[in-house]
C-alpha cells in the first residue's frame, strides 16, 4: 500500500479495507498505548483499552469526518476519552467496595482530630503556595489542580515543555521546603 495519510487511511477503513486498518494501526498504536498508559498507568489495563480503541476504530471508522479533523486526532480523542471511563469506572467500583466494607464495619476513628489535621495540612499548604513565584504556583495549579498533564499545562502557559517540567520540580523543591520546614 503506497503511503497514505492518516485520514486516507482511515476513510479506507471505513469502507472495510483490512489493509488499511493494519497500516493506519502500525502507524498509530504507539502514540494511543502512549496516551493510554499515561492516563491509567497500569501496563495490562492501558494495553486492554488500546486494543478496545482499535475495535471500536475498525467499527466506527464509516463515521469518521476529515472537515472535524484528522484521524489521528479522531483516534487520540477515542482513546482518552476511553482511558477516562476506564478511571472513573474502576474509581466508582472502589468507592462501592469501601462503601459496602464502611457499612459492614466501621472502624473507630476521631473524626475531629483527623479534621483538624487536615485542616492544619491544608493552611500549612497554602500558606506555602503563596510563597512561590507566580510561575510556579501557576506550574502546580495546572498540573495539579488543574488536572492538565505537563505537555497541556506548556501549552496553557505558553512556554516549551521543558520549561514547564523544569517549574514543576523547582515548585514541588521549595513548597516541601516551605511544608516540612
Amino acid at each position: 500500500m503506497t503511503r497514505r495519510s492518516g485520514d486516507e487511511l482511515l476513510a479506507l477503513v471505513g469502507e472495510g479495507n483490512e489493509r488499511a486498518f493494519v497500516v493506519f494501526y502500525d502507524c498509530t498504536v504507539s502514540r494511543v498505548l502512549g496516551l493510554v498508559r499515561r492516563i491509567l498507568v497500569d501496563p495490562a489495563q492501558s494495553e486492554e483499552v488500546t486494543q478496545e480503541v482499535f475495535l471500536a476504530a475498525w467499527q466506527d471508522a464509516p463515521l469518521f469526518d476529515p472537515t472535524e479533523g484528522t484521524a489521528v486526532g479522531w483516534l487520540l480523542i477515542r482513546a482518552r476519552r476511553r482511558a477516562i471511563d476506564r478511571v472513573r469506572s474502576s474509581q466508582a467500583g472502589r468507592d462501592r467496595d469501601v462503601a459496602v466494607g464502611i457499612r459492614d464495619h466501621e472502624p473507630s476513628r476521631d473524626d475531629v482530630a483527623e479534621e483538624a489535621e487536615i485542616s492544619v495540612e491544608h493552611h500549612r499548604v497554602t500558606r506555602a503556595m503563596r510563597t512561590l513565584t507566580v510561575a510556579h504556583r501557576e506550574a502546580l495549579e495546572l498540573t495539579y489542580y488543574g488536572g492538565f498533564t505537563r505537555s497541556e499545562a506548556a501549552v496553557r502557559a505558553g512556554v516549551p515543555i521543558g520549561t514547564m517540567k523544569t517549574r514543576i520540580r523547582d515548585a514541588l523543591v521549595a513548597l516541601r521546603k516551605h511544608v516540612d520546614g
